[in-house]
Formats: C-alpha cells, sequence, structure tokens
C-alpha cells in the first residue's frame, strides 16, 4: 500500500480517552488514534461537499473511510528530534530494577528476552522498560517518552453556570501536554486517493483558495480549550516505495529466518471463531498468523504480553463505543523453528491481523529484532538535550520590560522560599507581644531605609530584661537575638540553595544580589514575629 505521512504539532493539550485511572479522571492515550484522524478527515470532507451526511453506498466513501482493505489510518506516535516517527517499545525488552533513565543517567543497559537463549546474560532483578517509544538516532536506541499536562476542573451546571449540590463534583484531565509532534501515516491502495486526501489535509501543492487550513480538532472538550493541533507537513511516499512500505523501515528480505517473532505496533483486537467473544488471548495470534499463512504453527513460546480495554466515542451517534479487551501494543510472541520468507513477512504485515484495522489497530512488524544484530543486550539513550533557543532584544523599552519581569520573578521565588521558611522558624519561649511588635516595627523601618541597621541597633540596645527575654526565646534551638544577627551578618545563610536563584527572561538575567537578600532577610524576620503574634493569640 502507498503511505501519506501527516506531522501534527499540539497547540492545545489532546485529550484522546483511556481506559486508566480513577473514575474521577479522563487519562488520554500516549498517542493520537488513527480513528481521531480519520474522524477529522470525514468533517472536513462533508464540509468540502456540503453534505450533511455520509452517503456509505457511495464508492468513495467506502474505500476512503470505511474499507480497511483499501485504506488505514495508523496512529500519530511521537516524532523524534531527527524527524522519525517512534513505535512502542517492546514487552520483551527489561532492564535492572534500580536503572533509571533521568538527566544525570542517560543511558542503561536492556536486554531483549525474545533473543535470550540461556540465564547467563540477563539482569539481577529484571524489570520491564515500561510504555514508551523508540527509534534509532546516530546509530543507536534512543527512548521517548510523551509529555503530559494535568487539569483540574469542577462539574458545572449547564444553566446556572456554577456547581450545584447535585453538580459540583472535583475531577482532573490528564492529557497530551502542548507542543509535541507526532505523525501518522494514512495507508491508502488507489492513486486517484492521493489527490484527495492532498486535498483534505491542505496540500502546499494547492492553490490557496483550495487550500485548506492546518488546524485540525481532535479528541474530547474541545469546548473547553482541549484538541487544537496543526498539520506542519505532509509527505507523499507513493513514488518511493510503492510496494515495500513498512513501519519498521527495514526490508523484509533482511528479515528472513529460521525464526517468527511477532511484535504488535499497536494494540490488536482479536475475536475467538469459536464463542465469537473479543478476548486478548495469545493463542487467537496463533490462529490469525496461521490463517493468512495457510499452515499451522507451533504455540509461540515465550510471550511478552499485556492486555488493556479499548473504547472510543462516536460523534454521529453521540454515544461511547463498548469497550474491548486488546493486546497492547509493543507485545512480542516468539514461534521457535518457524521459517518466514520476505514474501511473507510482506503479507503480514501489509494486512495486519484482528479487528478495526481501518483505525490503526493490528499493526505488527515481523522479526524486528534483528535490527539490532540479534544482541541480546545493548544501550538505550535518552535523546540529546536541546539547546533553547536564544531571543535577542531590539530596542532599550524591550530590554527594560524584561529586566522587570526577570526581577518579579526573581521576588517570587524569594517569597516563597520566605513562606516555607516561616512555619518551622516559630520562636519557642516567653517573649511578650509588644516584644515581637517592636521587632517587626524595626524591621520594616529596615524594609524603608533599604538598610538591616534600624534591626542591629535594636539588638545592641535591648534593656537587660528584654535581652534576657531574647536568649530564653529559642528558634531552630537557637537564642532569637543570636539566630536573627547570624541572618543579618549572612542574609542567604536561611535561603536553600541561594547560588541556583536566578532568572533569565530573553537576554536579560537577574541573579540574587546583596541587597535582594538584606531586604528579603528582613521580610522573613517580619513574618516571623507576625507568626509568632498569631501563634500566642490561639493559644489563648
Amino acid at each position: 500500500m502507498k503511505a501519506l505521512k501527516i506531522t501534527l504539532k499540539t497547540q492545545q493539550p489532546i485529550l484522546a480517552t483511556s481506559f486508566q485511572g480513577d473514575p474521577n479522571s479522563d487519562v488520554s492515550y500516549s498517542y493520537i488514534p488513527g480513528s481521531m484522524i480519520r474522524g477529522a478527515l470525514i468533517g472536513r470532507y462533508m464540509r468540502q461537499y456540503h453534505l450533511s451526511e455520509l452517503d456509505l453506498s457511495n464508492s468513495e466513501v467506502k474505500r476512503l473511510f470505511f474499507n480497511d482493505a483499501s485504506t488505514r489510518y495508523l496512529n500519530a506516535y511521537l516524532l523524534s528530534q531527527d524527524g522519525k516517527r517512534t513505535l512502542p517499545v517492546p514487552r520483551s525488552w527489561f532492564k535492572n530494577k534500580d536503572d533509571e533513565l533521568n538527566d544525570q543517567t542517560r543511558k542503561i543497559t536492556v536486554y531483549d528476552f525474545s533473543l535470550r537463549k540461556n540465564e547467563d546474560n540477563s539482569p539481577e532483578s529484571p524489570q520491564p522498560v515500561g510504555d514508551c517509544f523508540w527509534t534509532t538516532e546516530d546509530g543507536r536506541i534512543t527512548l521517548y517518552k510523551e509529555k503530559r499536562r494535568i487539569n483540574v476542573h469542577n462539574l458545572r451546571n449547564r444553566k446556572k453556570g456554577k456547581g450545584t449540590p447535585d453538580e459540583g463534583e472535583i475531577f482532573r484531565y490528564e492529557a497530551l501536554d502542548t507542543g509535541q509532534r507526532f505523525q501518522s501515516v494514512i495507508l491508502y491502495q488507489e492513486d486517484k486517493d492521493r489527490a484527495i486526501f492532498e486535498k483534505l489535509l491542505g496540500s502546499d501543492k494547492l492553490q490557496a483558495e483550495e487550500k485548506e487550513k492546518p488546524d485540525l480538532w481532535l479528541g474530547g472538550s474541545q469546548s473547553a480549550g482541549y484538541g487544537h493541533t496543526k498539520i506542519i507537513d505532509i509527505q507523499t511516499l507513493a513514488n518511493e516505495v510503492p510496494t515495500d512500505w513498512n513501519e519498521i523501515a527495514t526490508s523484509s528480505q533482511k528479515r528472513e529466518g529460521d525464526n517468527l517473532i511477532i511484535t504488535l505496533l499497536s494494540e490488536t483486537i482479536l475475536r475467538d471463531e469459536k464463542c465469537g467473544q473479543v478476548i486478548a488471548d495469545a493463542n487467537l495470534v496463533k490462529q490469525e498468523i496461521e490463517h493468512i499463512l495457510t499452515r499451522k504453527l507451533p504455540c509461540p513460546i515465550p510471550v511478552y504480553a499485556s492486555s488493556t480495554l479499548i473504547g472510543g466515542f462516536n460523534r454521529k451517534w453521540g454515544l461511547p463505543l463498548p469497550q474491548v479487551p486488546a493486546l497492547a501494543a509493543g507485545s512480542v510472541f516468539v514461534f521457535a523453528n518457524v521459517e518466514i520468507s520476505a514474501s511473507e513477512i510482506q503479507r503480514l504485515e501489509e494486512q495486519g491481523i484482528g479487528e478495526r484495522r481501518l483505525d490503526g489497530f493490528g499493526r505488527i512488524a515481523i522479526n524486528w529484532t534483528v535490527t539490532w544484530d540479534k544482541e541480546v543486550s545493548f544501550n538505550v539513550h535518552l535523546p540529546a538535550q536541546q539547546i533553547p533557543t536564544k531571543f535577542y532584544l531590539k530596542s532599550e523599552d524591550s530590554r527594560s520590560i524584561a529586566a522587570l519581569m526577570a526581577e518579579r520573578l526573581l521576588r517570587q521565588k524569594l517569597e516563597q522560599q520566605v513562606q516555607k521558611k516561616v512555619s518551622p522558624l516559630t520562636p519557642k519561649g516567653d517573649i511578650s507581644n509588644s516584644q515581637l511588635s517592636r521587632l517587626e516595627i524595626v524591621a520594616i523601618e529596615g524594609l524603608r531605609v533599604g538598610s538591616r541597621l534600624p534591626v542591629l541597633r535594636l539588638l545592641c540596645n535591648l534593656p537587660s530584661n528584654t535581652r534576657t527575654k531574647f536568649k530564653q526565646t529559642r528558634i531552630s534551638g537557637d537564642p532569637l537575638d543570636e539566630k536573627i544577627y547570624e541572618w543579618l551578618r549572612k542574609p542567604t545563610s536561611w535561603m536553600s540553595s541561594p547560588h541556583n536563584l536566578r532568572v533569565d527572561v530573553a537576554e536579560v538575567t537577574k541573579r540574587l544580589s546583596q541587597r535582594l537578600a538584606i531586604e528579603y532577610t528582613l521580610r522573613l524576620i517580619i513574618a516571623i514575629a507576625k507568626n509568632a503574634i498569631k501563634e500566642k493569640a490561639n493559644e489563648q
């Protein structure tokens, strides 16, 4: 089949609801399902032809949108930094339990259990790599993980515009975050369909008056600020690889062998022919492959698989689709001692297995593991860190505004540090409210003149009785007056990571200065005095 690649960039969070999380939350899939892209293109088709509903008896409509033998809409997976469509990590990949990929450890060793012939080369405490995506970049395997955004909402009455006793529950959306790029693939059989899809997608080859806008609305809660994506690239592959396109970009001739390893590239829905029920069973994969190859196979051993629930929403009906179990993407099934030819590999991958193949379900890869040279263990990496784009300000007014913004953000960080310190630093002792109030007033005076001298003079000239009260009052185990002396001599001593207190806005950088450190030390003293007075009032 011929292929048309579509690259999307999220402008708003995308809510492609899956069946994860608790009942009061909607959790998105880690990708954009092919069914959403098909639904969006159906909407564009109806708008272009001024249709109120589709005519299912029309041969073109059936071919484009309802026949999996002629058209497929594959899931939009994350796009790598090199512009490659990533694919789900095989569930036969395991790592040591304590190995974690993060900014400090950007490389770990992974073991492919589907290739393991003995137990010698295996992790001590194996753990699956997890649900993420991968591709090869510069000859090494790179893992990608989608970014998510969690928003909390409360249910409101549509007429009253606010929550009611019956409608006021709190719920949350965990959606795909903005600014991410995903790539889908539309597979089609007829050459004439290429022009139709390019018109629906708004290809740059079209005249301006014929061209569709790049905006595409996908997923749920579109009226609440979700679902806006943009088509940023359309790439036709029909002329490059018209007969042997495959998702893993490896020729089928290179994957011939005496073992048959099936890897699911998307969720797969399988129906048991005997009982007619949809079930997630590894034996049904064997039946599907036997049906296509028209020969018997042994039972798959080993199997690295997981199941999930698949649903959806039909906008035509205004109702959710029935929930059905499915085998999860990345599941791996090993059929030992089964010879497979290039033509059989091509036929299996092009046809796919299971139901709803039109929406991208049932995509498979054959002997994918040979692409990393049958190595049982190998290294995987995080993507290279992107150097942030530098912005240059052209006018003095812009620089002044940027400096003001940077200072306000830095002050916000300092204010947060003050708030964190106040509660644990409540003075404990017999110091009176009047003495605390005097300390507060003098610190406010120090803020007004921009100096710590008023507070230092107060502490130096305390009457003997008041000085005793300050000595007997403890804060973090130290006398109150000594603690205040320490803070005023070293204004950054109470701060956490003062060397990291800096803010960059465009080309303007604001760092913690001595003046700001003294100012927020005085603010800390004021806040502690106020908090102590309040605590004494609550105790009475």
